[in-house]
């Protein structure tokens, strides 16, 4: 007892975050105790399931003009159904994510297939544009949960130095879906028609919710620590309950302490936001927006650009879509390696000890440096791909030219992407789906007003200016990120304190409040 009181009267001289309610008794230090290949597999499942939330945007794009005949709407309204998807892909996360950060992936994950599935059946079988709106909006928030658990999933398995790499197999579904999914909706516009699309969707996402079902591990801490105690039999995958099962009948079944303890918390949807309100994330979360608005742009001028150009039908306009997607993939291995050779780099310079399994403590590490000098190169670069790109289609130059641009437009913008994802995961530990669900929303409602206003501004200035203009809005507000780069280390160290004397302030309040409860908690202290 003596020594806690001292212990608590010589406070660090960098204030040490106790760990969250959602984060239970467990010990940040330590991720689960997974091998290498278990890590690769369960990242990798968590990134495929994570791909029906762009394919099932882009996907829809080739039958925009099908959809428009057949529902006898003008395209015009037709494409307003693009932009509410992108306005629920964006809000829909925020509820999901905080709700994984409290009870778990794995109920997430059954929830967002569920709501998934059933929109998909409603989409292939509606008459009506009321109908579509509608499912289109439930199709989204039931899909774009999954991209926040992907992030959140790899933020549970890895540690900081590894951490690069890992996000790069995690962006892989994130990446082909955008890639193959013209290719896919051509395809089956062409020769089926577009209910094929949504039948189509609906098999695709019911394989990958039984192997979610089947060997989806439940990989978040709140729920089971370093993955070596025992985990409530609802939370577990067929396949560990099977290899369990048989050690249940040597003596009573265990039970989640750590679980039981914490007892049930009501998600917060607003928790997204505030860590918006966060001046360091806050910064990274806007600049984010404003990249991905760019290239969402590009993403969504493509195809009526090809048709008015080249004359291209849905098939070639989806097969043009495919540098785009390539490129992106690439850099998933590229920029993934790069950010963990940096973190390893300004590791060995600031003798900071990288032991396998173990969480890197970066209360005194500039992990801002080891993302954003990686990061910041590859959207000086990306500003001048795009406007390469721009003026080489509105020159009307053979297709190589635009197709060659797309290809490195996709990858460093992507690896950017990667390299501020990672980061926003890095300092938001305790919540990394919520970090991820805010990432997205901002993101997403930012597109969605990129993809509103970038048709009728090319109309208005061409599409070479259209370009110029974009790239000059990156460059411009690349200097917030050089700022989190100086200053966010001692951004996070102000915030931490702040939270701190807050949960202080919160303890002492209960203990006025309820004198009995605190003494017994003292008189059970080790």
């Amino acid at each position: 007892m003596e020594s806690v009181t001292v212990k608590l009267a010589t406070p660090p001289s960098r204030p040490e975050l106790p760990t969250p309610p959602s984060a239970g008794e467990i010990s940040p230090t330590r991720t689960p105790t997974l091998s290498e290949t278990s890590k690769i597999s369960v990242i990798l499942t968590a990134s495929f399931a994570a791909i029906i939330s762009p394919i099932s945007s882009s996907i829809y794009f080739p039958a925009l003009n099908s959809l428009a005949e057949d529902l006898h709407v003008s395209i015009s309204l037709i494409t307003l159904t693009v932009t509410t998807y992108l306005i629920f892909q964006g809000i829909a996360p925020s509820f999901i994510g905080n709700f994984s950060d409290t009870y778990g992936r794995r109920p997430a994950y059954i929830i967002c297939f569920a709501i998934y599935i059933a929109a998909n059946i409603g989409l292939a079988l509606q008459d009506s544009y009321v109908a579509l709106m509608v499912l289109r909006c439930l199709q989204s928030s039931g899909s774009s949960g999954t991209i926040a658990l992907g992030s959140a999933v790899v933020a549970d398995v890895s540690t900081r130095a590894e951490r690069g790499r890992y996000i790069g197999y995690a962006s892989m579904g994130v990446t082909l879906g955008p890639a193959l999914g013209p290719i896919v909706g051509g395809l089956l516009d062409q020769y089926l028609g577009w209910r094929s699309i949504f039948w189509f969707l609906v098999i695709f996402a019911g394989v990958f919710f039984v192997v979610t079902l089947i060997a989806m591990p439940q990989t978040c801490r709140a729920v089971v620590g370093n993955g070596s105690g025992a985990v409530p039999t609802w939370q577990l995958s067929l396949v560990q309950f099977l290899r369990q099962r048989g050690k249940r009948k040597q003596g009573p079944e265990a039970i989640d302490v750590q679980f039981a303890k914490r007892g049930p918390r009501r998600p917060n949807p607003f928790a997204s936001v505030k860590i918006a309100a966060d001046k360091e994330a806050g910064i990274i979360l806007w600049y984010g927006s404003l990249l991905y608005a760019g290239y969402f742009a590009v993403l969504s001028t493509w195809s009526p650009q090809l048709k008015a150009r080249y004359s291209f039908d849905s098939l070639k306009i989806g097969l043009c879509y495919l540098p785009l997607g390539l490129g992106s993939l690439t850099s998933r291995w590229t920029v993934g390696r790069l950010l963990d050779m940096n973190f390893h780099r300004l590791a060995r310079q600031h003798n900071m000890p990288i032991i396998k399994n173990k969480q890197q403590d970066i209360r005194e590490f500039p992990v801002e440096a080891a993302r954003l000098q990686i990061s910041i190169p590859l959207i000086y670069g990306a500003c001048a791909c795009i406007v390469a790109y721009s003026w080489v289609l509105s020159f009307k130059t053979n297709l190589a030219g635009p197709l060659v641009m797309l290809f490195f437009l996709g990858h460093l913008v992507s690896g950017a992407f990667s390299s501020l994802n990672t980061l926003v995961v890095d300092i938001n530990k305790e919540s990394p789906a919520t970090a991820v669900a805010a990432n997205n929303l901002f993101r997403c409602l930012m597109g969605a007003g990129a993809s509103a206003v970038a048709n009728p501004l090319i109309g208005r200035i061409g599409i070479g200016w259209t370009g110029t203009v974009i790239a000059c809005l990156w460059l411009v507000f690349s200097p917030s990120l050089w700022a989190v780069m100086e200053y966010g280390l001692k951004w996070r160290g102000e915030a931490d304190a702040k939270r701190l004397k807050k949960k202080e302030k919160e303890e002492e309040e209960k203990r006025q409040a309820n004198p009995e409860a605190g003494s017994t908690a003292q008189r059970s202290t080790p």
